[in-house]
Order: C-alpha cells, then sequence, then structure tokens
C-alpha cells in the first residue's frame, strides 16, 4: 500500500481541481496558450481573480508560463499528471 505522503499529494491535486473556476481555466489551457486578460474576458472575471486561480494550477505544476514582453501566455503544462487529468476531465464531460 502506498503511503500517506502519496494520497495526500493525490488529494491535493483533487482539490486543485474540485474548484469549478480552476478546473474551466485548466480545460482552456490545455486546448491553447492564453493571456490573463483572454482569460479573463472568456470567464467573464477580473484579471487578479484569475492570476490567483493561475497561481494556484501553477503551484501544483498543472500549468506552465512564458513571458513575451509585458505579457505572461499560460497553457497546461506537458506533464504526465496534466495530461492525465485532462483526458479524465474530457471522458467525464462525455459521460454528463
Amino acid at each position: 500500500m502506498p503511503d500517506i505522503e502519496t494520497f495526500e499529494k493525490i488529494s491535493d491535486l483533487f482539490k486543485q481541481l474540485g474548484d469549478p473556476t480552476r478546473m474551466r481555466i485548466f480545460w482552456i489551457l490545455c486546448h491553447h496558450e492564453e493571456c490573463v486578460i483572454h482569460i479573463s474576458a472568456r470567464m467573464d472575471m477580473s484579471s487578479p481573480a484569475v492570476a490567483h486561480h493561475l497561481r494556484l494550477l501553477k503551484t501544483s505544476c498543472l500549468v506552465t508560463s512564458r513571458r513575451q514582453g509585458k505579457e505572461t501566455y499560460y497553457r497546461a503544462s506537458d506533464s504526465d499528471k496534466a495530461q492525465a487529468l485532462h483526458q479524465m476531465i474530457e471522458y467525464l464531460m462525455e459521460l454528463t
């Protein structure tokens, strides 16, 4: 049986996507790269609110960023973890 730390890491990951707003942002970033301003407009949210969610997703290594001039662009990480979560979200969307 895996140790408790493994289950804590998995639980923390699900907590990140337990918020529907973060899940929507993650889903958007799985499909294409965006800057905070474009995500804000798409989500009808303030830029600071979107930035807060992006910070949490980035801390979980689900999202990466790159800077181009004054803008920072975000996208889903190429990690196995992010790809698996994206596939799981897509599958669950089909079921509902």
